[in-house]
Parts: structure tokens; C-alpha cells; sequence
């Protein structure tokens, strides 16, 4: 449940918060860093912290006060993803492509993952749901994708892996 940080701290992005423990969950975005904890807080540390309006301090480590009860974080370009118990996405930070506008009505959601501009959510239902910067064709989710179980966002493209229905 300790977490361990290394490489670039330009923005404080390595400097692992006092008193953090009890981690389930990680994610490293661009300048930032998130972790989740047992009891479903996130905390987040890096760029951002304090909200500039201006790159990289444009929010994405400033979780919101009344986000609780999160099992899954991710961390895009600049801006931050949660998975909320109940099925529903948080996401905040830069929000330049719309990558933290998370869709209304959207339910169901078992995963989440962010991109550098974009955010992706897999349902239940193993259909992928995607917001935000289009410009690579990275938020089209492709007609024949069925049953995906994983997704993830890299900087311009997303990746999932379909489920061939053997258990996993």
C-alpha cells in the first residue's frame, strides 16, 4: 500500500505526498501523479495543484472536494479520471478537446483510461465509450468492437482487448 515514484520532478511529480499509504490504485499523467486509496479517496500530486488556467498547472491534481467512493483512477495529458463505485465517471483538469465533459447518461462504467487529450470508459456491456480530442480518429470507436474487457489511452491512440468469451 506505499507507493514509489521515480524519474523527472519538474513539477513536483515525484514528491510522494506525507503519510500516503493504504494505495490500491495508480496512474502517472503527463506532470502528475494519482493514487487511490482503500477507502476510495484519490490523491493526486504534481502539476496542477493549484489552478493557473495555464499549462501544466491547469487543475489536473486538484481532486474535487466531493469526489468519494472512486476503485479506478487515470491520468491523461493533463487532466485526471475516476471510476466512482456506483458506475458513474468524475474527470477534471484541462479541458481544452472537452476530454473532462464526461458524457451524459453514462452508466455502467468498469474502466476507465486517459489519454493525452481524451478520456475512455468501458461499460458492463463491453461496449467503450470515448470523449474529448479527435484528432487522430483516437475517440472512434471502431463499428466491429465487441465484448472488450481492458482499454487504454495512449498519447493519439486507444487500445482494446476483446474478450473471445474464455474467461479471462
Amino acid at each position: 500500500g506505499t507507493v514509489a515514484v521515480w524519474g523527472a520532478n519538474t513539477y513536483g511529480q515525484t514528491n510522494i505526498p506525507a503519510g500516503l499509504t493504504n494505495v490500491v490504485a495508480i496512474a502517472a499523467g503527463l506532470d502528475h501523479s494519482l493514487a487511490l486509496k482503500a477507502g476510495g479517496n484519490v490523491v493526486a500530486w504534481g502539476a496542477g495543484a493549484a489552478n493557473t488556467g495555464s499549462l501544466p498547472n491547469v487543475g489536473q491534481s486538484a481532486v474535487p472536494g466531493a469526489l468519494t467512493n472512486v476503485v479506478a483512477v487515470a491520468a491523461g495529458g493533463y487532466h485526471s479520471v475516476a471510476l466512482k463505485g456506483d458506475g458513474s465517471v468524475a474527470a477534471w483538469g484541462y479541458n481544452n478537446y472537452g476530454q473532462t465533459n464526461v458524457p451524459g447518461g453514462l452508466s455502467n462504467v468498469v474502466a476507465v483510461s486517459a489519454g493525452y487529450y481524451y478520456s475512455l470508459a468501458l461499460k458492463a456491456d463491453g461496449t467503450v465509450v470515448a470523449w474529448g480530442d479527435n484528432s487522430y480518429s483516437q475517440t472512434n470507436t471502431p463499428a466491429a468492437l465487441a465484448n472488450a474487457m481492458k482499454i487504454a489511452g495512449g498519447g493519439y491512440h486507444s487500445v482494446a482487448l476483446e474478450s473471445d468469451g474464455r474467461p479471462s
